[in-house]
């Protein structure tokens, strides 16, 4: 029996709509294969690296990852046939949270290589070469540094802008920003980057009100322009440290003059001893 015009109409959209949710179901098939998982990472951050005394900052166990080396390697050797194809095709907060998760799991892998026995990681470099700049990561293709990934990747203009990057990367010295006790998720790295700039900027051995004058990072110094950018509509590094006069513990009298410029900043002394657990 023939059918009728209605119900090969019907038929046809049936098709048509298993057809997109198939297509749909493949694409998602795809873009959920193709994400990296830090789970490795994850698990060795939350073993070995502890809180600091005070509370405000972290210490990385290197004889915790020492013993696990194994797991690091497996995880950096998946990171290095990630292809940069892959990475851009995923949305930037994923990006930058791999970005972030690299460099600081390569940094961890730096210290290893040449512990136990030392001091700063300073200590690697050379008059001629930081240990910043010596490229020994293969990476998206090629061999990068250190530097290659956090001021050609993820301090690249117009790529992500954020300044409170600044308090996630780690360069394993003692007045660098915490370590964080867990990786960097593309789901949650607004709110993981807002927790670390709240928490640094919270630490009195690096950041202070002293007398009329407030004294701040080295790293405000370094990186003035990426925090003068225009981020969320600030525009002087003032301004910035004024959203977060909380975490400064300012009072709001304090708070209104530094974000009219009415509190001098000072740029207080690094620490470049190694972040080690003593």
């Amino acid at each position: 029996m023939a059918k009728s015009k209605s119900e090969s109409t019907r038929a046809s959209t049936v098709v048509l709509l298993a057809c997109c949710l198939l297509l749909g179901f493949t694409t998602t098939s795809i873009a959920a294969s193709s994400q990296f998982s830090h789970k490795s990472w994850n698990v060795l951050l939350k073993a070995c690296v502890v809180k600091t005394t005070d509370g405000y900052s972290t210490a990385a166990d290197y004889d915790c990852f020492a013993q696990r080396r194994e797991l690091l390697d497996s995880y950096l050797n998946d990171l290095s046939d990630f292809s940069e194809a892959t990475l851009l095709s995923q949305p930037k907060d994923v990006q930058l949270a791999l970005l972030i998760n690299a460099y600081n799991a390569w940094t961890v892998a730096l210290i290893l290589n040449n512990w136990p026995g030392l001091e700063s990681i300073r200590d690697l470099g050379s008059i001629l070469r930081s240990p910043w700049k010596q490229s020994f990561i293969p990476f998206l293709g090629d061999t990068v540094s250190l530097d290659d990934i956090e001021h050609g990747m993820i301090r690249a203009p117009g790529r992500f802008d954020d300044p409170r990057i600044h308090f996630a990367v780690n360069c394993a010295s003692i007045g660098c920003p915490a370590l964080r006790q867990e990786a960097y998720d593309g789901n949650n790295i607004d709110l993981q980057l807002e927790e670390q700039t709240q928490s640094f900027l919270a630490d009195p051995s690096r950041n202070r009100l002293q007398g009329d004058e407030l004294g701040v990072s080295s790293i405000f110094k370094w990186y003035r322009d990426d925090f003068e950018q225009g981020w969320r509509g600030i525009d002087s590094l003032h301004h910035f440290l004024s959203r977060y006069g909380d975490s400064l513990m300012l009072t709001p009298t304090q708070n209104k003059a530094l974000s009219e410029g009415d509190i001098d900043l000072a740029f207080l002394d690094y620490d470049w001893r190694l972040n080690d657990r003593q």
